[in-house]
């Protein structure tokens, strides 16, 4: 972004020739100086001090007087901008709900899909009937190589949006196709562990009594499906299930090993999934999955896939029947009758979330257009609510953050001339995708039927699943957009060096075209930053300009880089949100890399870009950054999503993410920051990445 003047020059000109009997017009009155908004004031407490407590300096006021909504989890800065996207979408889809759409569009089927889950009349008066072919397929299952069949006829392309990747499904296997890591020119299959009702391994295998008290009200949940579907001896079937979902977890790699790519980076021939994986009829299976033409794999979790196998060959078929049938109950209770939807909000909203009720039938509604077809919805958002400037200023400060990421790079001590060479190489080629892609998806091959929600939610998950099947026969397209345009986040892909900064977070507080420089770069800038500086966290920096996994560090400066992470991994296994639970620093690791990495590039880009630092609501420019980027980090949780989000997410609570500061030396200069204060570092204790 370029530096603007605040101060106008004005030009008087004066007349040659006087006129008596007219008198001269007055000059023109100069035009006010467009007013800057600065932080929220509103949320802070100034009362706390900055080196004591900067979260709360920053959001206390926010954080004594904000209620989390009862249909929600959390609340915070990100969920604000949520509902406000969610509230344009809602008008969106009304529009397209009226069916005046072209038949045959990607809008009409938008509106069609959206119009059916609103009608909860005609769900509830179909009952179980869209269910019933799936349930008697599964009743039918006769041997072994039935099996294997149905279990590869449920695998699905259910990656997360977020990450681009899935580490846990309740298919199971999940499909992933990217480029590969070692032959860039050519996509390849991902296969990656699955299979589970609960969020995670932990959830079955950790001892805590938190943990027990939510598996067993897991049991209790599939007991109650199996009620309402009508099975007879529900407890015992669902004991047995839960059972088999434990020894599919103890398959499992963790969190933390699933992070690891040179963990993941298990090459697989056909042939070896037979010799690998005995017990399984991987024949069937993967001619199931509609990849028994696929001659390379990469097995990310190969444990978990030896794992089933085994499983399958020692598990009654009767078992393995009961699990497909609760599996089936469990994924589709969302779009079956209210009791069925009702019981699916108990368990993953309340029980695992602490969320009491359940959001409006719109919203849902809105979340299941965003599965099947979000880039319908999504390209008329952007046309409505995202304007060319935003998008041109946007641009502005990603070539401005990464040209300060590249001073970073040659100001770095410890780094190697030909290291940092690549780097600028890498850093040089990324592929940055900014509000929507250049190219909207085809939807002409996906049939949604009005009133047919079930079989409409299959049929979009199945042409998504296709979708990236054929991909597999065409080249990698690092412009392919993983995120929808109305998402409220951003993404690096460091397997195709590319980035996605969709226009669904261009709003206040991460973007306000109003907002001083020094917050625009704290907020949006530090996303902006964050995510270039995930190609050069511990795992992007694995990977080169051309996305290939290799190795392009020397020794010395691999070996300083690792140290540096230590110090994080360290300075955040510190940070205790709950006396019995801690955050994850090797968890956490990659973004924290990022999010330091990245608020240090934006600020140097700030300052490089703008000539002038207006003080507001007396706040100097310095003190506008570090505050506005401490107020992205705005959230409350209730406790069991607190909890489920540190054993399960690889990134750190806001609250904790916003003390990136204390590495900063400019943090320490701006309030200031004195020794003896709580979250004073030492300069030597300072973690120093990029």
């Amino acid at each position: 972004m370029t530096s603007r003047s605040l101060a106008l020059t004005i030009a008087l000109a004066s007349c040659s020739q006087a006129r008596p009997e007219t008198a001269a017009p007055p000059p023109p009155a100069p035009a006010p100086a467009p007013t800057l908004r600065g932080v929220d004031v509103t949320v802070m407490d100034r009362s706390v001090a900055p080196g004591e407590d900067f979260y709360g300096f920053a959001n206390g006021a926010y954080l004594r007087t904000a209620e989390i909504p009862a249909d929600r989890s959390s609340t915070g800065s990100f969920v604000q901008v949520i509902d406000l996207v969610e509230g344009r979408n809602h008008t969106l889809a009304d529009e397209l709900a009226t069916g005046t759409a072209p038949a045959g569009s990607p809008e009409r089927k938008a509106g069609d899909l959206y119009a059916t889950f609103l009608d909860e009349a005609r769900i509830d008066a179909l009952g179980l009937r869209p269910l019933e072919p799936t349930l008697e397929r599964i009743r039918k299952l006769r041997d072994a190589r039935a099996l294997a069949g149905e279990l590869g006829s449920l695998v699905r392309a259910d990656v997360d949006i977020f990450n681009c990747t899935s580490f846990e499904t309740d298919r199971p296997l999940g499909l992933f196709v990217e480029q590969d890591l070692s032959e860039p020119a050519r996509n390849t299959a991902y296969l990656l562990q699955g299979g589970l009702g609960l969020p995670d391994r932990s959830y079955y295998l950790d001892e805590s009594p938190k943990l027990a008290d939510i598996r067993a009200k897991y049991v209790t949940h599939l007991e109650t499906l199996l009620r309402l579907a009508g099975v007879a001896d529900g407890a015992a079937k669902a004991k047995r299930v839960m059972a088999l979902e434990t020894a599919l977890a103890r398959t499992h790699a963790t969190r933390e090993a699933s992070a690891d790519v040179q963990k993941g980076n298990n090459p697989w021939k056909r042939a070896d999934f037979d010799k690998r994986a005995p017990g399984l009829d991987w024949a069937a299976f993967l001619t199931a999955a509609g990849l028994d033409k696929q001659p390379h794999f990469i097995i990310w979790h190969p444990t978990a896939v030896t794992g089933l196998a085994a499983l399958v060959k020692s598990q009654p078929l009767s078992t393995w029947k009961e699990y497909l049938t609760v599996r089936a109950l469990d994924r589709a209770a969302r779009f079956l009758p209210k009791a069925f939807a009702d019981e699916s909000f108990a368990f993953y909203g309340t029980t695992l979330n602490g969320t009491p009720a359940q959001q409006a039938r719109w919203k849902r509604a809105l979340a299941i257009v965003d599965a099947s077809i979000g880039e319908a919805l999504g390209r008329a958002y952007v046309q409505r609510y995202f304007p060319p400037e935003a998008k041109a200023e946007i641009k502005g400060m990603v070539a401005n953050i990464k040209q300060a990421f590249a001073r970073r790079i040659e100001a770095l001590a410890w780094m190697a001339p030909e290291t940092k060479k690549r780097a600028q190489e890498k850093l040089a080629a990324l592929e940055v995708g900014i509000g929507y892609p250049d190219a909207w998806r085809d939807y002409s091959g996906l049939e949604i039927v009005r009133g047919e929600l079930l079989a409409d939610v299959e049929r979009g998950s199945l042409f998504e699943y296709r979708r990236n099947l054929a991909k597999l026969a065409a080249k990698p397209d690092r412009a392919e957009w993983c995120m929808l345009p109305h998402t409220v986040n951003a993404v690096n892909l460091p397997v195709r060096n590319a980035l996605n900064f969709p226009a669904g977070i261009m709003e206040a507080p991460f973007y306000d075209a109003g907002a001083t420089p020094a917050v625009k770069y704290a907020a949006i800038g530090a996303v902006i930053g964050h995510e270039i500086s995930h190609s050069f966290d511990d795992q992007g920096a694995q990977f080169d300009a051309s996305g290939r996994l290799t190795a392009w560090w020397t020794p010395a400066d691999l070996a300083s880089f690792q140290a540096a992470g230590k110090k994080l991994v360290a300075q955040y296994d510190g940070y205790r949100p709950f006396p019995d639970l801690a955050v994850n620093g090797t968890l956490t690791l990659s973004e924290n890399i990022a999010d330091l990495a990245g608020l240090a590039a934006a600020y140097d880009a700030w300052r490089a870009s703008s000539s002038d630092a207006p003080t507001v609501d007396g706040f100097t420019g310095e003190q506008q950054f570090f505050v506005a980027f401490a107020q992205t980090w705005q959230s409350k949780m209730r406790e069991p999503a607190y909890r489920r989000r540190l054993l399960t997410d690889g990134h750190a609570p806001g609250p904790f993410r916003a003390l990136t500061v204390r590495n900063v030396d400019a943090w320490y200069a701006a309030f200031p920051v004195k020794e003896g204060e709580a979250l004073y570092l030492a300069p030597e204790a300072r973690v120093r990445v990029w």
